[in-house]
């Protein structure tokens, strides 16, 4: 019976990929996979919830994520990593305001081509 619980359907997901792909050795594998979590809220919650994440890893919170508005933290396992990323206000607000301009300019076709 399929479990309803977010985290358990995750775990029992990742083990029977991990099976098939065990099983099915002509199936192609990419080079690696990173699992995120993005925390929603306030900027003031987003940190509290990666600060938090960040003593459950027993690991820092990535500094040189910061200026491009993202609070990071994660933990590497081989190839695969999991990956907190609070994407904070001002990244947001700046996202929001480059794709605004989505659709208003076409890339390929010069705008004076007859």
């Amino acid at each position: 019976m399929p479990t309803t619980d977010p985290r358990a359907a995750l775990i029992e997901g990742l083990r029977d990929l991990a099976a098939f792909l065990e099983t099915t050795p002509g199936v192609p594998v990419p080079f690696s996979v990173t699992v995120h979590h993005f925390p929603k809220g306030t900027d003031t919650e987003i940190r509290a919830e990666i600060d938090g994440i960040a003593e459950l890893l027993g690991t820092d919170v990535d500094p040189g994520d910061r200026g491009y508005g993202h609070y990071r933290t994660g933990l590497v396992f081989g190839p695969v990593q999991y990956s907190a990323v609070g994407i904070l206000a001002h990244s947001r607000a700046r996202h929001d305001a480059e794709m605004s301009y989505a659709g208003c300019i076409d890339p390929i076709t010069p705008p004076h081509a007859a």
